[in-house]
């Protein structure tokens, strides 16, 4: 069975998010999507546990469904947690998911961290604990829970983050690396960028979307598509942890990195954006207000990796950059993706695809939906499948800015990133 899977997401009652993220458009926004197995995300918040527990149905399997939909979309228990901590004099920041496969776990694993931080305060709790004393935690309440370092190259939150993190695994983790199955791309990084540290060799590659909104132009805009044997969470885990020809990783959907919030180095308020290039040449130093820039994702990378940026293995599974076909439509008729005008065109291509996941995975026949759309919409549609995209990459949390090109790209900036798609 295959199943597309967005494990990173938020609920109403986290900070910025949408007072429309609830287990119904998450479930009626996944269909669209493509998405068959969602995380719930936030269950440590007393509120949201609870009407996760009013309106999902166990499956039996550790999955759960949305009560009385007969979507074949899946539900697993989830959450995002921050770690302040200190440890050796350093403090460290990081952010990690966790999963377990029924409710009695989470409510023991809620009762235990309510005795270390307010939990009605925010969706994603902040801790003072190490990050390894919350998986003695998680662990002793059950050793198949699923632990996954979030978005790892963040400055300021993640495992690798310029500002908060380690420089390496085992230092993190120490002998609880064996826990860790896999680690999140976030969305200024991609696979390619990860398998140059040859330390993440033997975890999985996933990435997720961290969606603030229920909205397709945010969930679903990174995803992993698994084979797993049936819709259970330890085919979940076992395509993690020890994966076979029938529960593995096949494909990952991926953001293009560069439009990530943190793939360059900066300061947004003195509007200076860096290359790693750049920075170095600058000394990591702001020339307007002469403060230490923030270092971004590609700096990092480079400081960390082990391999050149052309290397590429035979053993890890393929991905694929998209931009969310609401955005698509959006840049070409100059509109907000959850605009009525955006969403009617994109319920008309998605009548001639089961959903958006199906057309980005069908690249040859977009041709079909030429008459049924604005002939800027198919022109932009026909550019984005082309690659001629143009990127100005993220840099200090401004989030970078993709331009399909509708017109000359010769008009364009000097700056221009051109990729190909396919």
């Amino acid at each position: 069975m295959k199943f597309f899977a967005d494990l990173h997401l938020h609920s109403k009652f986290s900070r910025a998010c949408s007072k429309n993220l609830d287990l119904e458009n998450l479930n009626y926004w996944g269909k669209y999507k493509g998405l068959n197995l969602i995380a719930t995300g936030d269950f440590t918040h007393p509120i949201w546990f609870q009407e996760i527990k009013e309106k999902l149905e166990p499956n039996g399997k550790g999955f759960f469904k949305l009560k009385n939909s007969d979507d074949e979309i899946y539900f697993v228990l989830s959450c995002e947690i921050s770690s302040i901590f200190s440890r050796k004099g350093e403090v460290k920041r990081i952010h990690y998911l966790v999963m377990f496969p029924n409710l009695e776990d989470v409510e023991k694993f809620n009762k235990k961290l309510s005795t270390f931080a307010n939990l009605s305060s925010d969706g994603r709790p902040t801790l003072g604990l190490d990050i390894i004393d919350v998986i003695k935690i998680v662990l002793d309440i059950n050793k198949d829970a699923i632990i996954i370092p979030a978005h790892i190259w963040t400055p300021w939150f993640s495992l690798f983050g310029s500002m908060s993190g380690f420089d390496s695994i085992d230092e993190a983790f120490g002998d609880y690396k064996k826990y860790i199955y896999a680690v999140e791309t976030g969305l200024s990084s991609d696979p390619k960028m990860n398998w140059r540290l040859s330390q993440l060799d033997n975890f999985q590659i996933v990435s997720f979307s961290d969606s603030h909104s229920p909205y397709p132009h945010r969930i679903g805009r990174e995803a992993v598509l698994f084979e797993l044997e049936d819709a259970s969470y330890y085919s979940l885990l076992k395509a993690l942890k020890e994966p076979d020809e029938k529960n593995r990783i096949l494909l990952t959907i991926e953001f293009y990195p560069e439009e990530g919030k943190y793939h360059y180095d900066g300061h947004r308020n003195c509007n200076v954006r860096f290359s790693p290039q750049e920075s170095k040449k600058n000394n990591y130093i702001c020339p307007v207000c002469l403060q230490k820039i923030t270092i971004g994702v590609m700096s990092r990378v480079e400081k960390l990796a082990d391999r050149d940026e052309n290397y590429n293995p035979e053993n890890r599974p393929p991905f694929k950059h998209i931009i969310p076909l609401t955005e698509i439509i959006a840049e070409a008729l100059n509109s907000d993706p959850t605009s009525k005008k955006v969403l009617d065109i994109y319920f008309k291509i998605l009548n001639v695809y089961k959903n958006e996941f199906d057309f980005f995975l069908n690249p040859n026949d977009y041709s079909k939906i030429k008459n049924l759309v604005p002939e800027k919409v198919f022109m932009a549609i026909d550019k984005f499948f082309k690659g001629e995209i143009y990127i100005e990459p993220g840099y200090d949390g401004e989030y970078g800015k993709i331009k399909i090109l509708l017109e000359d790209i010769e008009e364009q900036k000097e700056e221009k990133i051109i990729k190909k798609l396919f």
